[in-house]
């Protein structure tokens, strides 16, 4: 089945709602940085949360980033999002391996440690949107709750899950998020908390074969349920050759002629997807005529 992304309301649009299959996104991403499983955990559901937001953004070149830096051994996580349901992402020690919190349960939060979550939205103005907030428990999910509360001041609800199979794959992945709209319903709200508290773990959901549109059912039980849009989802990295030269000119001529007198050929690496884009003395020779003309 391919990765989804479901968006919603209910209570007559007092909430808005989205459920997300991230599998294979997950799977993808794994496989791209050879993540260990609780890396792929952590990368897992920052991405799952990054297609859920980048979902809510209007233009079609707006983008937003979702970045953590922790002081445990994982360090950091960063994954950027766009509104058309492609997202891409990776962390900074993909190997790290860390206790698990008890038999079958990764610790993220150990992986993480103490640290903040910054939101940057990047929509066309003049300087981008940024929020932060300290880290309350490293497990992501509580953490972006806290976050939209704080810097938003939307009451959200947030779950997100990626369950790791025993040769290491990605078995299940995805996340739900529930947002209140202003001046929703005391009977609404207390219904939509209910529900929320009942719910068990997405992936243990995707794991007895839920799908995003029964987990909706689950979610807004009570509140009638409308589904808006069905957004499909995809691991995908836009860095192509010219945009990397261009990376290239723009360190300077200085820069680009100690390269080339000191190393004659560049190789650069792309975090997000792996790709490595290698330069030859002739071709930086030629970026450097570019950047001269600059």
């Amino acid at each position: 089945m391919k990765d989804k992304l479901l968006r919603a309301v209910g209570a007559d649009g007092a909430i808005r709602a989205f459920v997300a299959d991230t599998k294979n996104m997950v799977q993808e991403a794994r496989t791209l940085h050879h993540t260990s499983p609780v890396a792929t955990a952590a990368l897992g559901r920052l991405l799952t949360a990054g297609c859920m937001m980048g979902s809510t953004l209007k233009g079609e070149k707006d983008l937003i980033t979702l970045q953590i830096r922790g002081n445990g051994p994982l360090q950091g996580i960063v994954v950027t999002a766009d509104s058309k349901g492609t997202a891409k992402g990776y962390v900074f020690n993909p190997t790290v391996e860390v206790p698990d919190k008890y038999p079958g349960k990764l610790d993220v939060s150990k992986a993480i440690g103490q640290g903040v979550l910054r939101i940057i939205k990047d929509i066309g103005m003049k300087e981008p949107y940024s929020g932060e907030i300290q880290l309350v428990t490293g497990e992501i999910a509580e953490d972006l709750t806290y976050y939209f509360a704080q810097s938003e001041q939307i009451p959200s609800a947030v779950g997100l899950g990626v369950l790791i199979d025993k040769d290491t794959t990605v078995k299940q992945a995805g996340g739900f998020m529930v947002q209140l709209m202003p001046d929703t319903p005391e009977e609404v709200i207390e219904r939509l908390e209910e529900n929320v508290a009942k719910m068990p773990y997405i992936t243990d959901l995707y794991d007895m074969g839920k799908t995003p549109e029964q987990i909706l059912s689950m979610l807004l039980e009570g509140l009638e349920p409308k589904i808006t849009d069905t957004i499909p989802l995809y691991f995908y990295c836009n860095c192509t050759q010219q945009r990397v030269e261009k990376a290239l000119i723009s360190i300077g001529q200085e820069e680009l002629e100690k390269i080339i007198k000191e190393d004659k050929q560049a190789t650069l690496h792309c975090h997000f997807c792996g790709k490595e884009y290698h330069f030859q003395e002739q071709q930086l020779k030629e970026l450097l005529q570019s950047a001269k003309t600059k």
